[in-house]
């Protein structure tokens, strides 16, 4: 690999770091006609859902941009040094890093140069070549550039296996004030005509085996937290709505770096904690997974979500009226909005007490939080039927719990419910 192409590959695969929605799930192209590599089911960031490690060649197609976002560190006016790959550039590096065994596929995004159509096409041809010259039937996630028009939407459809366009600030007022060249109809306008390509490609193979794969993997968003002065509530709403509008596969959150001293801007130094991050996730899980309503868990008097304990939590201490729940007779969805238990301890449960009342010990095995969970439910045991109990103390005692128990068990069930 020539000096040039490795120094290019330095300053691209840097400014790529900032976009985090590089993942895949659904998407099944299979090899054929011996060709190279096999996307398979669930590849998610280096994981598989088997627990295989994968990674992805995650660059940028140019660091050059038109536009002067202030929140980005690629925007015209930020002195940094500026690369761009040729089409034929990206090509050979996805090929040859495969044939050595460094990655599973290719996440492909780019700053904006002359234009949208002309950034986008040549993200195009480097999936057409990928897969039409080279036969490669690996991982493909296109970043879509707003304002692509909609024939050159359709031809990354049919070569990608992801595709996502990045809403970037999560209210209008904020793009305006931060990227004032950008305009919120570019970017629904190629997620629109997506979600109506994607559905009408599933009914036509019902019909028709012979039509072809159109993005399998779906599409996604990305929002970057903190740059404006958007609340939680703010930015769960903005997500609701495009999960509903455009069937999205995933909404991805990203603290927002410092990287300008730009007023407009928090200070630098000002990062946003991970534990934001991690809280938004977990409200997105509960919307898409556990049957909450959004307005459920931030509204008005709570538009911001609490760092200590997670939103399940946090929305049960509001409502304890809702509680204790009975174990044993409760549904499905009941189950799920008990905090300490995830979806797969709420399957075991409702599949348990078939043939037995369950108790404390039972609940343990299958493993139920008990350290939350007890608080809000009863069952066949007598161990622990405290009632008079406050929303304050609940979570005095649940956090003292779980800062002198961090047991690996504990952590991940804090973040999994």
């Amino acid at each position: 690999m020539s000096e040039r192409i490795v120094e290019k590959l330095r300053i691209l695969s840097d400014a790529a770091k900032y976009d985090v929605s590089c993942s895949s799930s659904g998407s099944t192209r299979k090899n054929q006609n011996k060709g190279l590599g096999d996307t398979g089911n669930g590849i998610c960031h280096t994981y598989t859902e088997d627990g295989r490690c994968v990674s992805l060649l995650k660059i940028l197609f140019t660091n050059v941009c038109i536009f002067d976002c202030a929140y980005c560190v690629t925007r015209k006016s930020n002195d940094i040094k500026r690369a761009s790959f040729t089409v034929q550039e990206v090509v050979d590096l996805t090929i040859n890093f495969y044939r050595r065994n460094y990655i599973e596929g290719l996440f492909l995004s780019s700053g904006i140069f002359k234009d949208a159509d002309y950034t986008m096409e040549r993200l195009v041809q480097v999936a057409k070549k990928l897969r039409t010259e080279h036969k490669f039937n690996g991982y493909i996630h296109l970043k879509s550039i707003p304002g692509a028009s909609d024939e050159l939407m359709h031809e990354a459809g049919l070569y990608a296996d992801r595709l996502s366009v990045n809403i970037e600030i999560p209210t209008e007022s904020g793009l305006k004030l931060l990227a004032p060249d950008k305009n919120r109809k570019d970017m629904i306008q190629p997620m629109d005509y997506l979600k109506n390509e994607i559905i009408l490609k599933t009914e036509e193979k019902k019909l028709f085996k012979s039509t072809p794969l159109f993005a399998p993997a779906g599409q996604s968003s990305q929002m970057i937290i903190g740059a404006g002065k958007e609340t939680d509530r703010d930015i769960m709403y903005t997500a609701d709505k495009l999960y509903k509008r455009f069937n999205l596969k995933r909404v991805y959150y990203s603290g927002y770096v410092p990287i300008s001293n730009d007023k407009r801007l928090p200070g630098i130094g000002t990062a946003v904690p991970m534990v934001r991050e991690n809280r938004l996730y977990q409200t997105d899980w509960l919307m898409r997974f556990y049957g909450f309503n959004v307005r459920e868990l931030l509204d008005e008097a709570n538009p911001t979500l609490d760092l200590d304990i997670d939103p399940k939590l946090g929305w049960a201490l509001r409502n304890l009226s809702l509680f204790p729940i009975n174990i044993n007779k409760a549904d499905f969805g009941q189950i799920l909005r008990i905090p300490g238990i995830g979806r797969q301890s709420a399957n075991k449960i409702t599949q348990a007490r078939k043939f037995q009342k369950l108790n404390w010990n039972h609940l343990k095995k299958i493993g139920v939080a008990l350290n939350r969970a007890k608080y809000f439910i009863t069952c066949d045991s007598k161990t622990y039927e405290r009632r008079d109990l406050t929303e304050g103390k609940i979570r005095q005692f649940i956090l003292s719990e779980s800062q002198s128990k961090y047991s690996k068990t504990d952590v991940d069930q804090l973040v999994l419910f």
